[in-house]
């Protein structure tokens, strides 16, 4: 016999389900093997504290407070079950409202390069004065660019105006870390 077999053998016999020709095997083995007699006494020792400390454990839990907690338990889901049932009442009703709104934000956006180009047909006037207004602003954003574009080619060329950039920018957020702290208490 070995050694695996025998840890299987003192569970099954723990467990009272081992036969008595495999309980003759088992004690032959663990009257010539150490190591398997010395794991049958340290499950043996295992099984006689949790014996005698489970009362110890369990006996301040009542069966009323079991009852109890099993009953909220129960409540519990039976609130879950109808939240979800009312959830599921709630998606039915509104898909058909869901799918209206769907399909009229699709016509409205699907119409309105339509719109436009019957517009632009029937007024040419008016789109040409959106266009020149179109291209008025595209002019403004253009020199807004430049600027801006100006302005970063001279902050990052000096660097003493950079310098002094990041060091308002260090101490502001040092006084923003310093306001947004946690108040200790006195």
């Amino acid at each position: 016999m070995r050694c695996r077999d025998v840890k299987q053998m003192l569970t099954a016999r723990r467990d009272s389900t081992l036969t008595r020709s495999n309980e003759v095997t088992l004690q032959e083995h663990l009257h010539h093997c150490r190591r398997c007699r010395a794991t049958e006494q340290q499950q043996q020792y295992l099984e006689t504290l949790l014996s005698t400390s489970a009362p110890r454990i369990y006996s301040s839990i009542s069966t009323e407070k079991i009852m109890l907690a099993v009953q909220q338990q129960r409540r519990i889901s039976q609130q879950l079950e109808q939240l979800h049932t009312q959830q599921q009442m709630r998606i039915v009703r509104l898909r058909p409202v869901g799918m209206a709104c769907a399909a009229v934000i699709f016509f409205t956006l699907g119409s309105i390069p339509l719109l436009l180009l019957a517009i632009t047909i029937e007024q040419t006037d008016l789109a040409v004065k959106a266009l020149s207004l179109l291209s008025n602003v595209i002019d403004v954003l253009y020199i807004l660019t430049q600027y801006l574009l100006t302005g970063l080619t001279i902050a990052t060329h000096n660097s003493w105006l950079l310098s002094g950039v990041a060091f308002a920018v260090v101490v502001m957020m040092g006084m923003w870390l310093r306001l947004m702290r946690y108040p200790q208490e006195a």
